[in-house]
């Protein structure tokens, strides 16, 4: 039992570590590359073609990207099935915190399985790779549009959320004070990505 215990110590750990370093920094650089089609598809399009070009790119997109979110995505899983929300008994904020932290984690994982399919692996089978133009094609159609935007809402709130079930986890938020100032400060950070994200999303419309 001492054993199991330790084991979901680290786990929980490890996977509060993932959702930031590296998936939130991977989240962030996501939403800036995209914020590049502002500029038109040449320019956006070149920006792919950095990213594709790098030495290593499949091991690097492996190695801290695709395991990271695996890992993270499954063990969060794990902690939906073996965890019980109580919003209908209790509802305080913590525990409707609690239940969206779950939901959009489920939705933003179910939206990056579309996503990579769609502009990763799809190009490495039919050779052609993810640009402006296909990106802008995908979203006229109003179900992968709708699906879209509540990927990014989700995987945004997530975030944020996570960043400060992080904070706590790692004990950086000690106290009644200092967690209830961090969690305004990640509340903005959920909204401010939302918005980050939704704003790539329209120079693509």
């Amino acid at each position: 039992m001492a054993t199991k215990r330790m084991y979901s110590f680290y786990l929980r750990r490890i996977h509060s570590l993932t959702g930031v370093l590296p998936i939130g920094v991977f989240l962030l650089e996501h939403f800036f590359t995209n914020s590049f089609a502002m500029f038109g598809p040449e320019v956006y399009n070149s920006k792919v073609e950095f990213f594709m070009g790098l030495p290593y790119i499949l091991l690097i997109e492996i190695s801290l990207i695709w395991v990271p979110i695996l890992f993270h995505a499954l063990y969060g899983l794990y902690i939906v099935y073996t965890g019980q929300a109580n919003v209908l008994r209790f509802g305080y904020a913590r525990n409707w915190m609690y239940l969206l932290q779950r939901l959009t984690g489920v939705a933003a994982f179910s939206f990056i399985i579309y996503h990579v399919y769609a502009t990763r692996i799809s190009g490495l089978i039919t050779g052609e790779h993810v640009s402006f133009e296909l990106v802008q094609r995908s979203l006229e159609n109003p179900l992968i549009l709708v699906f879209y935007v509540l990927g990014i809402v989700s995987a945004s709130y997530h975030l944020g959320n996570g960043l400060f079930g992080f904070l706590i986890t790692w004990g950086i938020a000690i106290g009644e004070k200092t967690q209830r100032a961090l969690s305004k400060i990640c509340v903005a950070v959920s909204a401010g990505m939302a918005v980050f994200g939704l704003a790539a999303l329209s120079y693509f419309l």
